[in-house]
């Protein structure tokens, strides 16, 4: 679990707009990623990354006030980068849309794979700062928007209610892909593309199902039960206080 200075905090920049310190919290940020992806959530300390950049202790908790923080900016960088690719997605087929959203997502964190990796058992297994905690609702409810809007905008979309809660299970599953990839060892991750090939071939199939009232009773029984175990509050406003989060570009 995170727990580094885990109570609210003032933004951890100082007052202002510079370039140089933008520049700054950029070097100290990449640094801190890139220390998470060697040691590990719980090996890495922000003091060694410090030690690293060249600066004191107290000017990098100017920018990054805990580990959670860093954690945080990197949630968010990854979620806006991706919504913003996303809005390019072609119309089409929900299947075709679901595949391009998917090998998307594979693209944008694909730099950051291990330090991602490092942060799997946080990601997964913290309930408090996990994928679907409320304080990573921000990042979730982005990722989540471009998975229902890739099934609510396609051109053989079923009626609302079955639309927008396929697009949330497709979002659940792409998790799953997400998560397949970051354990996969086979040589560059040949094992996912795999995986994503199987999905292409497949999802025909699950289209035609879909014109099945039994199948898209299933659809709606499931989303509800994603939401009651996995979402606490789905309908929420985005969660962040802005005493907690550093944004991916603040005004320093």
């Amino acid at each position: 679990m995170i727990t580094e200075n885990s109570k609210p905090q003032k933004r951890g920049r100082p007052p202002g707009r510079t370039s140089e310190g933008e520049t700054m919290r950029r070097r100290l940020y990449e640094a801190a990623i890139s220390l998470i992806g060697q040691r590990g959530y719980e090996g890495a300390t922000l003091r060694e990354v410090a030690v690293q950049v060249g600066v004191s202790p107290a000017l990098l908790y100017r920018y990054f006030p805990s580990k959670r923080a860093v954690v945080l900016a990197l949630y968010d960088e990854l979620s806006v980068a991706f919504a913003r690719e996303a809005e390019a997605m072609p119309e089409g087929r929900w299947r075709d849309r679901f595949l391009y959203a998917l090998e998307l997502s594979l693209q944008v964190l694909g730099p950051h794979r291990t330090s991602l990796r490092a942060l799997t058992p946080t990601m997964v297994g913290d309930a408090d700062e996990g994928i679907f905690a409320q304080t990573t609702a921000f990042s979730r409810q982005r990722v989540q928007g471009v998975f229902e809007a890739a099934m609510t905008g396609a051109k053989d979309a079923p009626k609302p209610a079955v639309a927008e809660a396929l697009g949330r299970l497709l979002y659940l599953g792409h998790l799953g892909v997400i998560l397949w990839w970051l354990l996969d060892r086979s040589p560059g991750q040949r094992a996912t593309r795999g995986l994503v090939e199987l999905l292409r071939q497949i999802l025909p199939s699950a289209a035609l199902a879909l014109r099945l009232p039994l199948v898209r009773r299933f659809v709606e029984s499931a989303n509800s039960l994603f939401q009651d175990a996995l979402l606490a509050n789905p309908g929420e406003a985005d969660p962040r206080p802005s005493s907690t989060i550093v944004p991916s570009h603040p005004a320093i």
